[in-house]
């Protein structure tokens, strides 16, 4: 593995460079990243925040982490390994994204700390927006969207975030969405408030 790793030349330093794709785009690309409890809407706010970007003219790409499973990383299991993994390689593509230009929006449990570090540091802190969609977890298995939390409770999900795995809260994240009492409308607007004044070229 070595050997071959010895065998690989980059040419970063040779192609058009983010600063150009960005000129380009009149947009600065950014990173958002949304994590929370399955069920907290994370999707259905990053899809009312992906069509007010594109309303006022923003070029994003909405990454889920379903259909990322379905295409991509449809190799991967649930293990710890294959989650890291799962998250390491969403964490590039994202890092691609944002080298293009583009403003990406990701909807992924993303559970402990230290996978949405490696995640920042693989994208880098400049560009990394980390969101978290605060709902409570009564509230979340109430809704049960995709009867997940009845098969975790069942035990035919086994180590299910927020049942039996730990659901590490971000210590500091960068938006704060309480999503109890609110719209998924109102919590986009809040987060697209947070987020225009980091993609906007003047």
């Amino acid at each position: 593995m070595k050997e071959e790793a010895n065998n690989i030349f980059t040419i970063y330093d040779e192609i058009l460079q983010q600063s150009d794709k960005e000129e380009l785009l009149k947009q600065r690309a950014q990173c958002i990243w949304m994590t929370g409890l399955s069920g907290s809407g994370k999707t259905t706010i990053a899809k009312v925040l992906e069509r007010e970007l594109h309303a006022k003219g923003f070029l994003t790409q909405l990454l889920d982490g379903d259909n990322v499973r379905h295409g991509l990383n449809n190799n991967l299991s649930f293990s710890d390994a294959d989650r890291r993994e799962n998250i390491r390689r969403i964490a590039e593509v994202n890092k691609l994204f944002n080298h293009c230009g583009i403003i990406t929006i990701n909807c992924f449990v993303s559970p402990t700390l230290a996978i949405r570090q490696m995640a920042r540091e693989i994208v880098g802190d400049d560009r990394f927006v980390e969101v978290f969609v605060d709902t409570p977890l009564e509230i979340c298995e109430k809704r049960d969207v995709k009867g997940l939390y009845k098969k975790a409770r069942r035990g035919e999900i086994k180590d299910f975030t927020g049942i039996d795995a730990p659901f590490e809260a971000p210590e500091a994240p960068h938006v704060q969405l309480k999503t109890a009492n609110k719209s998924p409308q109102q919590s986009a607007k809040e987060l697209l408030e947070y987020i225009i004044p980091k993609i906007k070229i003047s």
